[in-house]
């Protein structure tokens, strides 16, 4: 079981905490002990997850923009922080396409921004950016990428996290690959991550939830298209591993990490909506595909180098993180303690864990 006493009273920052992703992170950081200080703009959804766990009375939020430099910096300056995760971005595909400029702003001069903050602070240890499997070029190829293949994103989002990733190795390589400056660089490439409490449009497990909640049909508009679906915690815990690894020993653990599922959990968007029908019940989906913007068919990663330098690994299946999703969701709309159900989850995963 991963043991997570190391966050106890450890000093964290979290940027796009009021997210899907960072929303979790944040329940698990306030089970574990950390003084937790988000930074990211108001919840990007109504309801929104954040909201939902009562977090804003468990961490010590600051709204803010990623883009606005003194803004961070200060909030940076007065959490000083010894570990800092970067969560914030503008993650939808679609979204992109509609503003790009917004969106290269905060992915690219965002990431600017949190590690310019660091630099100037000197108190962060351990900072890890957190990515995309969609940074690489896509070759269309039946297996994964490493973290050593060529980084090119296609669409305004995904080519901005490859921005995100040559601006954190520049800052890295010119200002913290030093032995007398003590902060450990990373960046993790996770894949698409389900979950509960997900109620961003454009995305297939909350649009199942939304469909199923109202007794109508799925939706599917690209059923063939392949992807590494994974629940949330899997990625999540990879990256709190890897902040604690890199905490402790900078120089064998700093690098870039794919977190992503097995291959037998790289399944077609069809296979995924199969899965939910059937731990949903009566319910089913069409496909509808709408000419939408360009969208890859296949993309998977191999995890090989975080699996044997950080000796992690995953620990639900696609099926299990989809019936985890239809548990939860069922739980919120039931009107049930979904505080305790969501710590149940956490709990039920860490059990598993075996890094």
């Amino acid at each position: 079981m991963l043991d997570l006493s190391f966050y106890k009273n450890k000093k964290v920052f979290v940027t796009g905490h009021t997210g899907f992703k960072g929303s979790w992170m944040c329940r698990i950081f306030v089970k574990a002990g950390a003084q937790v200080t988000g930074y990211a703009l108001k919840p990007p959804t109504s309801p929104a997850l954040f909201d939902i766990l009562g977090l804003e009375k468990d961490v010590n939020s600051v709204i803010g923009d990623i883009r606005d430099l003194s803004n961070l910096c200060k909030a940076l300056n007065d959490a000083q922080p010894e570990i800092v995760i970067h969560l914030a971005a503008q993650p939808i595909v679609r979204d992109s396409y509609k503003d790009p400029v917004y969106t290269y702003e905060t992915n690219v001069m965002g990431t600017v921004n949190i590690l310019e903050a660091i630099r100037r602070n000197g108190s962060v240890k351990s900072f890890v950016n957190v990515t995309t499997d969609k940074v690489y070029k896509n070759n269309e190829w039946e297996w994964g990428y490493r973290e050593n293949d060529r980084l090119c994103g296609y669409d305004p989002y995904s080519n901005s996290k490859s921005c995100s990733e040559l601006v954190t190795e520049g800052y890295r390589n010119s200002f913290f690959y030093d032995k007398n400056i003590h902060t450990a660089i990373s960046t993790a490439r996770a894949g698409n991550v389900i979950g509960g409490g997900d109620f961003a449009t454009d995305r297939i497990i909350p649009d199942c939830v939304r469909a199923a909640l109202k007794n109508e049909q799925i939706i599917v508009r690209n059923p063939y298209s392949t992807r590494p679906y994974q629940h949330a915690l899997e990625p999540v815990l990879g990256y709190l591993l890897l902040a604690k690894l890199q905490y402790e020993n900078p120089k064998k653990f700093e690098g870039n990490y794919n977190f992503g599922p097995n291959d037998s959990d790289c399944v077609t968007t069809g296979s995924l909506a199969d899965l939910f029908c059937s731990h949903w019940g009566n319910i089913t989906w069409k496909n509808v595909s709408d000419g939408g913007p360009h969208e890859a068919n296949f993309l998977k990663l191999d995890c090989s180098k975080a699996k044997t330098v950080l000796k992690w690994n995953t620990v639900w299946n696609v099926s299990q993180a989809v019936k985890a999703t239809v548990d939860w969701a069922k739980s919120y709309s039931s009107n049930e303690d979904i505080i305790s159900f969501t710590d149940k989850q956490i709990d039920a995963f860490l059990s598993l864990t075996n890094y």
